[in-house]
C-alpha cells in the first residue's frame, strides 16, 4: 500500500479467548507503512472527518462482507508441501525415513524444484488466509534462503528454520559434525537477516529461526551450542516436543530423560521457543512449561496420525500456556487453518465425552477432573489469529484490529448483493431479493466458521500490501 487507505463496514475479531466482537459500520485506517492509524463507528466526528479528506483511498466493504485478521500457521514443514496428502499410513519414525528425509534431500539437491515447491506454498497460504507460518526447512543453507526470499517477496510473514541435525538414520541426509551444524545455523541466521536488511523495518517479514528438528536427531553439544546460540542472539526456537509414542519411548532410552527435560538443560524452552504438539506433557507438566514462556502449537490433525494421544489443549490454556494452531503439513493433510480450527473443537469434543463417560465410574462425590475439557469455535479462532499472532511474538497488536497493530486482513463474502443463496458452501434461505440484507451476527459468523472455503476469501492483505486477490488467482 503505497498511499493510506481507509476501509468502511463490518469488522470481526477475537480480542480475548473465547470472545467474539462484531464492529458493524465501522471506519478502519490503515497508514502509509501498512499499521492501522484510525478504528472507529463511521458516524463518529473523526471517522467523517476522514470520509471527508480526499488523500485517502477508500474500500467499502458490501453487504455480506467482513474483516478478519489473517491466520497464522504456527507449524508446517516447507519441504514436505512437495507430497503434501500421502504416506499417512506410516507411524511417525518410519513415515520420517520412508517420505520426510527423502523429499528434504531432495529439494536440496535441486535449487530449481525448491523455488517451484515454495512458491506454489506461498500462493496456497495466502488463498487460505494464512497471513504468517513457522515453517521448517531443510539442512541447506541454500534451500532455506530460497524459501526466505520467496515468502518475503510473496508478502508472507514467515519465520524460516534451517534444520539442525548430526544424527540421522538416513546417511545422506545429515549435518556432518555437531560443530558444522553450529557453523551452519550461525550462518544461515547472518543470510536470513540479509535478504530484508535493504528494506525499511515495516517491510521485513522474514525472520531466521533455530530449528533442532527433534531431540532423536540432535546430540547434546548441538542442543546445547543452539540453546547458546539463542542466547546470544535473541534468536526464536521451534522444534518438536513429546508428540509420539515412539519418539517418546526413543528419547527415554537414549537419554534416560523426557523431551521437556533434554530441551530445559539446553536452554531452548524460553519466552521466544515454539514447541509442535506436546501431547505427551501431563497436566502437571504443562504448568512447568508455562512457567519458561515456550508456546505450543497445536496440529489436531496429525496428531490424529501420528500421535498416541490427544494433545490437552484446555489444561494448557488454563495453565497460561501460549496456544495457536498449526497444519504440519505433510503430517496433516491440509494447509486450511479453517481445517485445523475445525479439528480443534472436534478432539476436544470427543475428549470431553471420554472424560463424561469416565465420570461415571468414579465413587458419588469425587470431583477431581470434572472440568469440562472442550474447546467451542470462538476460542477456536482465537487460536488461529490473535492466540497465535501472540505465541509467535509478532508486533503488539497482530492477530486482531486495533490502532498501532499491522493491517493484516481477509475479507470475506458470505452471500454478497445477487441473486442466490449465498456463496460457495453458504446457504441462507433468508435472502430475499429486493430486501435488506442480513445482518451479521454471531450465529452467521459461526455458519462461515464451519462452511466457509477459499471461495468466500475476496483478498489479503498483509502489513497493509495486498497480496492476495481471488479474481486474479491462478
Amino acid at each position: 500500500m503505497t498511499r493510506s487507505h481507509l476501509f468502511r463496514g463490518t469488522i470481526v475479531h477475537t480480542p480475548a479467548l473465547g470472545a467474539v466482537e462484531i464492529l458493524h459500520n465501522h471506519l478502519l485506517g490503515v497508514d502509509e507503512q501498512g499499521y492501522i492509524n484510525h478504528l472507529a463507528d463511521a458516524s463518529s466526528p473523526a471517522s467523517q472527518e476522514l470520509l471527508g479528506r480526499t488523500e485517502h483511498g477508500l474500500t467499502v466493504l458490501p453487504a455480506g462482507s467482513f474483516l478478519v485478521p489473517t491466520f497464522c500457521d504456527l507449524h508446517l514443514h516447507a519441504p514436505q508441501f512437495l507430497y503434501q496428502g500421502t504416506g499417512l499410513h506410516l507411524p511417525l519414525m518410519e513415515w520420517l525415513n520412508e517420505y520426510a528425509f527423502k523429499a528434504e534431500e531432495r529439494l536440496d539437491a535441486d535449487p530449481m524444484l525448491a523455488e517451484r515447491v515454495y512458491r506454489r506454498l506461498a500462493e496456497r497460504l495466502l488463498e487460505h488466509g494464512t497471513g504468517a507460518v513457522l515453517l521448517f526447512g531443510t539442512i541447506g543453507t541454500e534451500t532455506n534462503l530460497i524459501l526466505a526470499r520467496v515468502m518475503q517477496e510473496a508478502g508472507v510473514r514467515a519465520f524460516v528454520g534451517k534444520l539442525s541435525m548430526d544424527i540421522s538414520t538416513r546417511p545422506s541426509y545429515v549435518e556432518p559434525s555437531t560443530e558444522a551444524a553450529l557453523q551452519a545455523a550461525r550462518a544461515f541466521c547472518d543470510d536470513c537477516d540479509e535478504i530484508v536488511q535493504p528494506l525499511p523495518p515495516h517491510a521485513r517479514l522474514v525472520q531466521p529461526v533455530l530449528t533442532p528438528r527433534f531431540v532423536p536427531t540432535c546430540s547434546k553439544p548441538l542442543l546445547e551450542g543452539l540453546g547458546q546460540l539463542a542466547a546470544q542472539r535473541g534468536v526464536r526456537v521451534q522444534s518438536h516436543m513429546a508428540e509420539a509414542h515412539d519418539q517418546v519411548q526413543h528419547v527415554l532410552s537414549e537419554h534416560g530423560q523426557d523431551d521437556m527435560d533434554v530441551f530445559l538443560h539446553s536452554k531452548l524452552l524460553t519466552p521466544h521457543t515454539v514447541q509442535a504438539h506436546c501431547t505427551f506433557l501431563s497436566a502437571d507438566e504443562l504448568a512447568r512449561l508455562a512457567a519458561t514462556g515456550t508456546a505450543v502449537a497445536h496440529c489436531p490433525l496429525s496428531n490424529a496420525y501420528f500421535s498416541a494421544a490427544p494433545f490437552r489443549l484446555r489444561e494448557a490454556l488454563d495453565a497460561g500456556v501460549r496456544v495457536g494452531l498449526g497444519t504440519d503439513v505433510a503430517g496433516g493433510y491440509s494447509i486450511d487453518i479453517m481445517s485445523a480450527m475445525r479439528h480443534t473443537v472436534s478432539v476436544s469434543r470427543m475428549r470431553e465425552g471420554a472424560r463424561i463417560l469416565e465420570s461415571t465410574d468414579r465413587p458419588k462425590g469425587e470431583t477431581e477432573g470434572t472440568k469440562s475439557l472442550s474447546v467451542d469455535w470462538k476460542e477456536a479462532l482465537y487460536l488461529a489469529t490473535r492466540g497465535g499472532a501472540s505465541a509467535l511474538g509478532l508486533p503488539e497488536g497482530c492477530g486482531m484490529f486495533a490502532v498501532g497493530a499491522p493491517f493484516d486482513a481477509h475479507v470475506y463474502n458470505e452471500h454478497g448483493t445477487g441473486k442466490g443463496y449465498g456463496v460457495g458452501a453458504l446457504d441462507f434461505f433468508d435472502i430475499v431479493e429486493g430486501h435488506p440484507p442480513l445482518t451479521l451476527t454471531v450465529e452467521v459468523v459461526e455458519k462461515w466458521w464451519c462452511l466457509g472455503d477459499t471461495r468466500n476469501r475476496e483478498e489479503v492483505w498483509v502489513q497493509g500490501a495486498s497480496v492476495y486477490s481471488r479474481g486474479l488467482a491462478n
